[in-house]
């Protein structure tokens, strides 16, 4: 067995997080590192992940009537400077290129309002053109002075954003809703990953947004992961685009306007939440190969046992099963290289298993072994694939509900957080108060807000709010 190497996951996930997830991305053929600085390829095993992704997503689209179209990657740089807060927001992340024919530097998109409200501007007329709807799945560039990190914070991404138009503030409000809860939907029952909804702060809020509403997980190592933001943009999109339209009281009125998204960032949530020390671990239903099948042979008996195998393979054909049938590497070999990238479960077919007339199973999350009868494989494969999905699930909630905490005063919550929590705290709903707060809290911010009819005494103030901010340092 020449050909074996180690390239097994070194780093601990409870020694060293970082270098870990590193690893597991390079290891797990899910990224690497392109040749620009802060770039990174997405290779097919993550793609597959994002593709059922998208799939489910476009499923939940067509349900709320929204269609998929495509704008743009340039934008002219006139139109940032059109809504204040907006081009404020988004000013050191933007990148450019100057058009030879119009002279006009041109923004590579960091988002898409200001280049799609200036289509929605020609194509809504009347009460009857509305809602519009549209969302696409595009490559976004922000210039992240930051350190990067694959999936979690790269220059270029890949993500959908919805914008949409309304007659009014309250259907405006209501796609706000429906979408951050298709956002949890999908998050939890597609990737496993338990997420809370929560409004943003004054200071956390999208740029141009009245309102602006997340899903936030907590990662194993404390810090909190925004999985998905759903706005209420402001007016002043639709007056600086005119996005006017008249009503049925022939009167002229302005647009209320959604937008919301969600990246590949989910794939670093998911590898950081459900991966161990053996690698990547798959959730089932997001999984394109839900098996893989290692038939154990010799010289002597490997025609017979891989005919078998690959009858076996077209038995479970709606799991698109991997065969491996090499015979350079050791079956101890290949287990590891498999449980390294995260297939849910193994199939083990040896000379033995074809006398008893058997499979072995192995569940890829607890490493649970099983003898299973040839006649009861497909049944057994369905009902685990299931029950590892739903362990999943609850592993996660359990570590996030372990990681939230709550403080009643400032160093309390400096404490809490430097010990890697989430922490809920009174604290005035402010743009100075919590930037003070954040200043003393060494980069830790305000994920979201929550309004109690309880009130407590602010954190920084000490005034009596009704405000609670849960507290924690992110990616």
């Amino acid at each position: 067995m020449g050909n074996e190497g180690n390239k097994g996951i070194t780093a601990k996930k409870n020694e060293n997080f970082s270098d870990w997830y590193t690893e597991v991305v390079q290891k797990a053929e899910l990224a690497d590192y392109a040749p620009i600085k802060g770039f990174m390829i997405i290779r097919p095993t993550a793609y597959a992940i994002w593709e059922r992704i998208q799939e489910w997503f476009n499923n939940d689209l067509k349900n709320l009537g929204v269609k998929n179209a495509y704008f743009p990657l340039l934008i002219p740089d006139s139109f940032f400077k059109k809504e204040a807060e907006h081009a404020e927001g988004f000013a050191p992340e933007l990148a450019y290129v100057r058009g030879t024919e119009e002279g006009e530097l041109l923004a590579l998109r960091p988002t898409s309002e200001t280049i799609i409200y200036d289509s929605f501007s020609k194509w809504i007329r009347s009460w009857r053109d509305l809602p519009l709807k549209i969302n696409q799945w595009c490559n976004v560039i922000r210039w992240e002075v930051k350190q990067t990190k694959p999936f979690l914070r790269t220059r270029e991404f890949l993500w959908q954003e919805g914008h949409c138009a309304f007659i009014n503030e309250e259907e405006a409000k209501k796609n706000q809703e429906e979408i951050i809860i298709c956002y949890k939907k999908m998050v939890e029952d597609l990737l496993a990953i338990p997420v809370i909804i929560g409004e943003k702060s004054e200071m956390e809020r999208f740029p141009g947004a009245k309102s602006t509403k997340a899903i936030e997980s907590i990662m194993p190592d404390g810090k909190a992961l925004q999985c998905g933001t759903s706005h209420v943009l402001d007016q002043g999109f639709a007056k600086v685009f005119n996005l006017n339209f008249k009503g049925e009281d022939e009167k002229d009125h302005l647009a209320w306007t959604t937008s919301w998204g969600f990246s590949t960032r989910l794939i670093g949530a998911l590898i950081m939440v459900h991966g161990d020390d053996k690698g990547l671990v798959i959730p089932p239903k997001v999984a394109n190969n839900k098996a893989v099948i290692v038939p154990i042979f010799d010289s002597k008996n490997k025609e017979k046992i891989i005919l078998k195998a690959k009858d076996l393979a077209k038995k479970l054909t709606k799991y698109n099963p991997l065969l491996d049938e090499r015979d350079s590497y050791s079956p101890g070999w290949k287990f590891s290289e498999w449980e390294m990238k995260g297939i849910p479960l193994r199939i083990e077919i040896g000379p033995k298993d074809i006398e008893k007339k058997q499979v072995v199973i192995v569940r890829r999350d607890n490493g649970k072994k099983e003898f299973v009868p040839e006649t009861n494989v497909t049944e057994r494969v369905e009902e685990l694939l299931i029950e590892m999905q739903k362990d999943l699930f609850i592993k996660a909630e359990k570590l996030l509900n372990s990681k939230i905490d709550k403080a009643e005063t400032l160093v309390d919550l400096k404490k809490k957080i430097k010990e890697g929590k989430m922490v809920k705290a009174y604290f005035k709903n402010d743009k100075k108060v919590e930037a003070h707060i954040k200043e003393e809290l060494d980069g830790a911010t305000s994920r979201f807000i929550e309004k109690l009819s309880k009130k407590g005494k602010c954190v920084h103030t000490g005034e009596l709010v009704d405000t609670i901010g849960y507290f924690a340092k992110g990616y």
